[in-house]
C-alpha cells in the first residue's frame, strides 16, 4: 500500500552548497547522499523521519537523459531554476500496488530497479514506476526501497527517527503544498495516476499521515511548500533553493 511521502527531488546547482545553505538558514542537517553513476546526478539528503528533501545536481551532463528524474533536474537546472522538481510516495509493495492502479488504468511505467553509491561504499537499492510526464504540477512516482543496510535497514530508521535537526528537535513532514495552474484538473490526474482520494478546498489529498494540497491562483507565483513539525523548536519560514520551509515548534 501506499504508505506517505518518500522524499522530495529538489533540483540544486551544488549539493554541498545547498546542504551548507539549507543547515545555515533552515538548520537542517544533511547526510553524505551519493551517486547516481547511470545518470550523471549526486546528491545530498536532509531526513525527516522516513521521508527525506533530496539536493540533486549534475556531475556528468551527458548522462542525465537515461533517467526519468535525472531529465526532469536538468530540463530545471538548464531552465536557471532550482526547486522542486517532481517526488515520490513510498510502498511496501510496488508491484501489488502497481497492477492494483494498472487495472483503473494507471499510466504508471513498468517497475525499475535502481541505485545509488553511498560514500562509504554501501549500494542503496530501489524499485521505482513512474506517470508519463514528471514535473511539480504531476503525479509523483512511487518507490519501494530494499528494507536492508545503512539507510533502511531498521537500525537505520529507528536512529534517523530520533535525530535531532541544528534547529534543535526532530523533524517530520506534515504536508507538501504545490502552485498548480489548475487544482481540478491535478486533483484527477492524482485519481487516475495513483488511485488517491482527493478532497476539499483547495483539493488535498492524505496518503498516510501526511498532506498533498494544489493550490491555483495567486499562489503560483510561490514556490512548492514544505511544512514540517520540530517539536519545542522554534517556529521557521524561509525560501530557499527554490523551496518554502514551514517550520512550525
Amino acid at each position: 500500500m501506499l504508505l506517505g511521502i518518500d522524499h522530495l527531488v529538489i533540483a540544486v546547482a551544488d549539493p554541498d552548497a545547498a546542504a551548507a545553505e539549507l543547515e545555515r538558514r533552515v538548520g537542517l542537517a544533511c547526510s553524505g547522499g551519493g551517486r547516481h553513476p547511470s545518470w550523471g546526478t549526486h546528491n545530498r539528503l536532509t531526513w525527516f523521519g522516513d521521508t527525506y528533501a533530496e539536493l540533486i545536481g549534475i556531475f556528468d551532463r551527458s548522462l542525465t537523459s537515461s533517467g526519468a528524474v535525472s531529465r526532469a533536474v536538468a530540463a530545471a537546472l538548464d531552465a536557471g531554476r532550482e526547486g522542486l522538481v517532481t517526488y515520490a510516495l513510498a510502498t511496501d509493495d510496488a508491484a501489488a500496488d502497481l497492477a492494483r492502479l494498472r487495472s483503473g488504468g494507471s499510466e504508471l511505467t513498468d517497475l525499475e530497479a535502481r541505485s545509488r553509491t553511498r560514500p562509504d561504499g554501501e549500494i542503496v537499492r530501489w524499485r521505482a514506476a513512474f506517470p508519463p510526464v514528471l514535473g511539480p504540477d504531476q503525479p509523483p512516482f512511487i518507490v519501494e526501497h530494499e528494507p536492508v543496510g545503512a539507510e533502511w535497514g531498521p537500525e537505520a530508521r529507528l536512529e534517523r527517527a530520533r535525530f535531532r535537526h541544528p534547529l534543535g528537535a526532530p523533524v517530520r513532514l506534515r504536508a507538501l503544498s504545490l502552485p498548480v495552474a489548475d487544482p481540478a484538473v491535478t486533483a484527477a490526474r492524482y485519481r487516475d495516476t495513483l488511485g488517491l482520494d482527493v478532497a476539499g478546498e483547495p483539493p488535498a489529498a492524505t496518503v498516510g499521515e501526511q498532506a498533498i494540497r494544489f493550490i491555483g491562483g495567486r499562489a503560483l507565483v510561490n514556490p512548492a511548500t514544505l511544512e514540517l513539525v520540530a517539536p519545542g523548536a522554534r517556529p521557521v519560514e524561509v525560501v530557499a533553493l527554490g523551496v518554502r520551509w514551514r517550520i512550525a515548534g
